[in-house]
Order: C-alpha cells, then structure tokens, then sequence
C-alpha cells in the first residue's frame, strides 16, 4: 500500500472513532508527519484528498478543520466508511437499509417493466438455493445487482456495487435465522408474480413492503437483549 494511501485509511479511521471529532482542528503537517512517520509533501497530498472528499476544511495559515461527514461528506466518504467495517455502527447500517428501501422499488419496477423474461431468470434461480446463511446472502446480492442491471439507469448498478462486501456480509448475519430466509422465499415468490405478469407496480408495491419489513427485522435481530 502507498504511503499516501495508508496515512488516508489511517486518518479516517480515527474521524470515525471520534479521535478527531467534527469541528475540531487536527494537528500541523509537521506534527501528522511525525505521528504517521512520512515526509510532510505525503501529509500535504492526503490532506487534499481528505478535503475533496469532503472530511476536512483546509484554511490559510490555519491547521485544517475536521467537518461533519454526515454533512459535509459524498459518494466518496460512503466508499470510505464501507471500507473501514469496524467503524460501522448499527445505525449507519440501517441508514443504507432505508436508502435501499428508496432505491430498490424504482429499479426492481423499471426492471419488471423493461426486462421481465430477465427477472424471471434470475428469480427461478432462488429454486435452487441451498437453505444456508451464506448462500442465500450470495444469492440475494446476485438478484440484487441482476435487477439493477435490467434497469435502464447504469446509475443503480454504480451505487449497489460500492456496497457488496459489506452487504453480503450483513446478509449472511440476517439470514441466520430461517424465518428471515422464509421471508425471504415469500418474497421472490411475490416478485415472480409481478414478473410474470409484466406488471412494475405491482413489483414495485412488493417491493416496498419487503424492504420495509426487512428494515423492522433488522432492529429486532439486532437490538440489545
């Protein structure tokens, strides 16, 4: 891993562990040279990278200002917490839970809509699945990323793929419990339907109502005992 690289995952890695807090100034190019042991022009090139992705504030002749990544942050700063999964808290996982639950019914609609013999494929497929955690996990991203892919917008597809490693993993954690497999199959089975009936809103309300139960299961299986 490149210098520049390392003191980056470093660096925002203690942003989310609070070692830096939002509204806080971090400490001088000198001072982060010495603490990460690299030269100050490696310092110089991360702070502009952690500016651009929206982490920091650099001011004139003043030490940089760390921002509200939940504010302040983009598409980038996404990446970078995925990247970083001992960071993740519970929270954010249900955040992206409910951003799925916006994106899902409009793709799985256009999808439908556009390339129904598609999603019939890819549904037939869940038939075969073996009844395990780890193989439905694998499973529901496929379908997730074929339905995606069946849309007209590229878009949806860009945004699902910055999320599979961690999206697996949650799902083979959710799919611990059969009900949820069971859930699971209702659903495909529900979303075959619509398919084969051509009908994106149909899809589309199907949709919406499993994301939403999934979003409900999750705290369930997650919350404190």
């Amino acid at each position: 891993m490149r210098a520049t690289d390392n003191v980056e995952k470093q660096f925002i890695r203690k942003v989310l562990q609070g070692d830096y807090p939002p509204g806080s100034q971090i400490p001088s190019e000198r001072e982060l040279a010495a603490e990460f042991e690299v030269g100050r022009p490696v310092i110089r090139e991360v702070l502009q990278r952690l500016e651009r992705d929206g982490w920091l504030t650099i001011r004139h002749n003043q030490r940089a200002m760390v921002n509200d990544y939940w504010k302040d942050g983009n598409l980038m700063t996404i990446v970078h917490i995925l990247n970083e999964e001992d960071a993740i808290t519970n929270d954010f996982i249900i955040h992206l839970l409910e951003l799925r639950k916006d994106l899902s019914p409009s793709y799985v609609k256009g999808a439908v809509s556009h390339k129904p013999l598609e999603v019939i494929s890819l549904l037939k497929e869940s038939e075969n699945v073996p009844d395990d955690p780890q193989a439905f996990a694998e499973y529901d991203w496929y379908l997730q990323r074929g339905l995606a892919a069946a849309t007209t917008n590229p878009i949806y597809l860009l945004i699902l793929n910055s999320f599979q490693h961690l999206y697996i993993k949650m799902a083979a954690y959710y799919f611990r419990e059969s009900v949820y497999r069971d859930a699971s199959r209702n659903y495909y089975g529900k979303l075959m339907e619509a398919a084969l009936e051509k009908d994106g809103e149909k899809a589309e309300q199907v949709v919406q109502g499993m994301m939403e139960q999934s979003i409900q299961m999750w705290k369930e299986q997650t919350a404190v005992k």
